[in-house]
């Protein structure tokens, strides 16, 4: 009986080498959200699907499954991010988006809004030159937000106040506040007015203008710690390619 085909799009989150030439693809998509693909021959110089198999590769693939498992039989790049691809630290920066990404995403769930986030991240870096550490404590915040664990920052969470006195973001309660009202030392991330207007405006404004600001030095840099921090404790654990990434830059200037 001939196996049934679908045709999905997706980004490659990972790719592991297999067997003598296959490969196991990781692949985000919009429909089936998070999937393993088995690209049977991928490595070999005569394969047609190498291009789609690559990490950071958008593709429209043909799928077949057999036994439970997902088979790629075509694949059609749409897009290769070779700018980013071409740049060490782009490259660093985005392999931990899509480590990040995998961690967060849900399999068999719709995850449009995901794939959007990291492909409008992945061109931000490439092609619009974005600040690095702009893009990556905005996709960080926005990627958390989009999987349920918005933080609330609209006031202070104790008081009411809109415009909190020494802003602070709590990262285990996920909340802005006072730091007089609730910020528990261990888990308070301080914040300057700028930041705390750019944590707002990544959280509630246009996801199409997620990248379209700028901050002074200082807010960068509250902002990103706060983003950092946000994200290893909602999920609880740390990223290789994130480790990687840091040492590549280590006393590089926001």
């Amino acid at each position: 009986m001939a196996r049934e085909r679908t045709v999905v799009r997706g980004i490659v989150l990972r790719s592991v080498d297999t067997k003598e030439s296959d490969k196991i693809l990781t692949v985000l998509t919009a429909e089936k959200g998070k999937i393993s693909v088995v690209a049977k021959g991928a490595r070999s110089r005569r394969s047609r699907v190498t291009a789609v198999t690559q990490l950071l590769a958008y593709a429209e693939m043909t799928l077949s499954e057999s036994r439970g498992w997902q088979y790629l039989t075509e694949g059609s790049p749409i897009m290769l991010f070779d700018k980013v691809k071409a740049d060490i630290e782009l490259l660093a920066l985005a392999s931990y988006f899509a480590e990040l990404t995998e961690a967060a995403a849900y399999e068999e769930a719709e995850s449009g809004a995901v794939l959007s986030l990291l492909l409008n991240a992945l061109y931000a870096l490439g092609e619009l030159k974005k600040p690095q550490v702009l893009v990556k404590a905005a996709f960080e915040l926005k990627l958390m937000a989009t999987i349920g664990f918005e933080p609330l920052a609209d006031a202070c969470a104790y008081c009411g106040r809109p415009d909190p006195v020494d802003p602070v973001l709590d990262i285990r309660g996920g909340v802005v506040c006072c730091k007089a009202c609730g910020g528990r030392e261990k888990f308070s991330m301080p914040l300057t007015g700028g930041s705390l207007a750019a944590l707002r405006r990544v959280l509630y404004g246009d996801p199409k203008r997620l990248y379209s600001f700028a901050l002074a030095e200082g807010d960068l840099a509250r902002l990103a710690d706060a983003a950092e921090a946000y994200v290893f404790t909602t999920l609880e654990r740390g990223f290789k390619t994130l480790d990687f990434y840091k040492g590549l830059r280590p006393s590089a200037s926001l």
